[in-house]
């Protein structure tokens, strides 16, 4: 079909702002600030065999992973069963996911009786049931001690919710109230995407609609493969490691052989280390993503992402790796921490071939602090606070403080919501001055905050990386400080592991100080 240029703009468009709006719709409904303050939920818009064709300003790690949602989801839930109407949620790693946290809920979306395309919502909550309050277990052997695994099933239909599936999940998870809000605004959130995509093939045609989405797919290839070509043929090594969990409890490596060819590019991951022993495994598909966003990186161009900028990248992950541990792995920490080591790496592969494209590192970690705090009703208030960081400087400037850097940009949640919604008080609320690595542009300063604990108890869930392996200085710059976690208990001050699960007492003081961006260049003096 040959198309208006123009059209295809104006649909392209049209799929963002679509994107755009269901999260708009999620962040105004849901009931968690978690999803509500911070942010972390994603939406995305995908073609009629699951090709991602419009995403929200939303967390990179997330988009890039519901990539490969639907065509894996379609795997087991053919569309010739789908109707009109239909709600699917599911959480599983294998289907194109990554941790347990993170639920999907999928539309198709028809027009003419035929699957156009399908909106996606994903949303971390803050709670799914399994071993701890929060759905994080450092020392979890494997999945099932994380939390509900929830296979493809229909929510919804024409007729409403699906009551029984929803009791069985509310009775399964310890926020029942704040689960059943945030799954319904997910809902609502495709419905809206729906709402959408049906305008645009009202007003352009079912089959112009079709052909385009086509069409972007194609375009984004052309512009990777440009990218690609741009770059010296070689091939080029890196490789950045998590804190533990290697032989022995020694950092774990993360390593990537990177091969440009042409208007092609490998990245091989298969030397990375073994499935580690806590919960820093992940999915194939985060390791994807990952991938995804260094390579868009590297090709230095604003790009849109979607299925056909994937088609000039091989990615290959090794089964038994802590890349591709197999789907009973422990993988709750590995969405967000292990998936930024390795743009870590990819980035130390090529520091010496496009240094003025990239950073020093930064603080590549979510720093999620987890608390949960007991009702007397048997239920729990979930606290989910994650916490940036310094920026990596460049080539040309400093780098920010406190930010969130690469696959994640939660917020944190503002310390008027948490004192008003929990027996929490934030004490302290900082710049970590000194901490970013030194350089002829210094890194960026991380951050200092600290909580004092209001209730008689409350569980806590600490995930924190770089806290042994700090962030990288880069073409001579100095690493920046790493990360601290301590506890002051009764006058008495005690550094919390970067990966523990603990109970916090009454006028306990929790301080967490982020890490420091790397410095770029060797320092003046």
């Amino acid at each position: 079909m040959r198309l208006d240029p123009f059209a295809v703009e104006v649909i392209r468009h049209g799929l963002s702002a679509a994107a755009e709006e269901m999260s708009l719709v999620m962040t105004r409904s849901a009931r968690s600030p978690l999803l509500r303050e911070a942010g972390d939920l994603s939406s995305a818009i995908t073609d009629a065999k699951g090709g991602l064709v419009g995403q929200g300003r939303d967390i990179p790690v997330h988009l890039g992973a519901m990539a490969f949602t639907i065509p894996e989801l379609l795997k087991v839930v053919p569309a010739a069963g789908l109707k009109d109407g239909d709600v699917l949620i599911y959480n599983l790693g294998a289907l194109g996911g990554n941790h347990l946290n993170d639920v999907k809920v999928v539309r198709p979306v028809f027009v003419e009786r035929d699957i156009v395309a399908f909106a996606v919502s994903l949303a971390h909550w803050p709670d799914v049931g399994g071993t701890w309050p929060g759905s994080y277990f450092a020392k979890a052997i494997d999945t099932f001690q994380e939390a509900m695994r929830i296979p493809p099933v229909l929510i919804a239909d024409k007729d409403g919710v699906q009551t029984p599936i929803l009791d069985f999940i509310k009775v399964n998870v310890r926020d029942a109230e704040s689960c059943e809000g945030d799954l319904l605004a997910q809902i609502a959130a495709t419905k809206t995407g729906e709402k959408r995509i049906v305008e645009l093939c009202q007003q352009h045609g079912k089959d112009v609609f079709v052909a385009t989405l086509a069409r972007l797919h194609d375009l984004s290839e052309s512009e990777m493969r440009a990218a690609i070509r741009e770059l010296p043929d070689g091939t080029y090594e890196g490789e950045d490691h998590m804190d533990d969990g290697g032989p022995d409890g020694e950092p774990a490596r993360i390593h990537v052989r990177i091969t440009i060819a042409g208007d092609e590019a490998t990245f091989d991951l298969s030397g990375s280390c073994d499935r580690v022993s806590n919960f820093c495994n992940t999915t194939p598909f985060i390791a994807k993503s990952a991938v995804a966003y260094a390579a868009r990186i590297m090709s230095g161009r604003d790009m849109q992402q979607n299925a056909g900028a994937l088609r000039p990248l091989t990615i290959i992950t090794r089964p038994g790796s802590i890349l591709e541990p197999g789907w009973t792995a422990a993988v709750a920490a590995g969405n967000h921490e292990t998936s930024m080591r390795i743009v870590d790496a990819v980035f130390r592969a090529m520091q010496d071939t496009i240094p003025e494209r990239l950073s020093a590192g930064g603080t590549t970690t979510a720093g999620v602090l987890s608390f949960a705090e007991p009702r007397q009703d048997g239920s729990w208030k979930m606290l989910y606070e994650v916490h940036g960081g310094g920026e990596g400087a460049r080539h040309d400037r400093h780098g920010c403080p406190a930010t969130r850097v690469h696959l994640t940009n939660t917020s944190n949640t503002p310390a008027e919501v948490i004192e008003a919604n929990y027996n929490i008080r934030v004490e302290q609320q900082s710049i970590r001055r000194g901490s970013g690595g030194r350089g002829q542009f210094k890194g960026g300063d991380g951050i200092v905050r600290s909580y004092r604990i209001l209730a008689p108890s409350m569980h806590l869930m600490t995930c924190i990386e770089r806290m042994v392996v700090p962030p990288f200085g880069m073409q001579g710059g100095q690493a920046g400080e790493p990360c601290r976690v301590s506890l002051t208990r009764q006058g008495e001050n005690v550094d919390i592991d970067g990966k523990s699960n603990l109970v916090l007492q009454a006028d306990d003081l929790l301080t967490v100080e982020s890490s420091g961006g790397g410095g770029f260049g060797l320092p003046s003096s």
